[in-house]
């Protein structure tokens, strides 16, 4: 069961990215529960549904590529389960080329209809106390 639960989630997130990649707002607002709380690099927030399309469809960003890897999943019931991996992310942000590395987590939710992301925190990678970001 934990290995058929870890291909599940790892199969949905990445139809998350590559609904981010592709642009696809109906498939990542499919993915996605009434409300996923988000936390990341610029900040803690609540992503509606109806505010989902926006942000996919953005020209503020284009994902280019994406590999997971470092996957471990936990199931705390039926149907709740976290996910958590390690990211690469080729982009183009504002114009310019971005390469970089994450770790991310997902909870899941399993509705009537299937899973739903219900929370996702990316954490981009380097020394824990911020030392390589300050400047010199």
């Amino acid at each position: 069961m934990a290995k058929q639960l870890q291909d599940e989630l790892l199969d949905m997130e990445n139809q998350y990215w590559r609904a981010i990649q592709e642009k696809d707002a109906n498939a990542a607002t499919r993915l996605t529960d009434d409300e996923c709380v988000v936390a990341g690099a610029q900040g803690i927030g609540k992503l509606t549904r109806e505010a989902l399309p926006k942000m996919v469809e953005t020209d503020q960003y284009t994902l280019h590529a994406f590999k997971l890897s470092d996957v471990q999943v936990r199931s705390t019931s039926d149907d709740v389960a976290v996910i958590g991996y390690k990211v690469h992310e080729e982009l183009t942000v504002g114009g310019k080329p971005v390469k970089l590395d994450a770790a991310d987590t997902s909870v899941w939710v399993r509705r009537a209809d299937g899973w739903r992301c219900a929370a996702h925190t990316e954490s981009i990678l380097g020394d824990p106390f911020g030392r390589d970001k300050v400047a010199k």
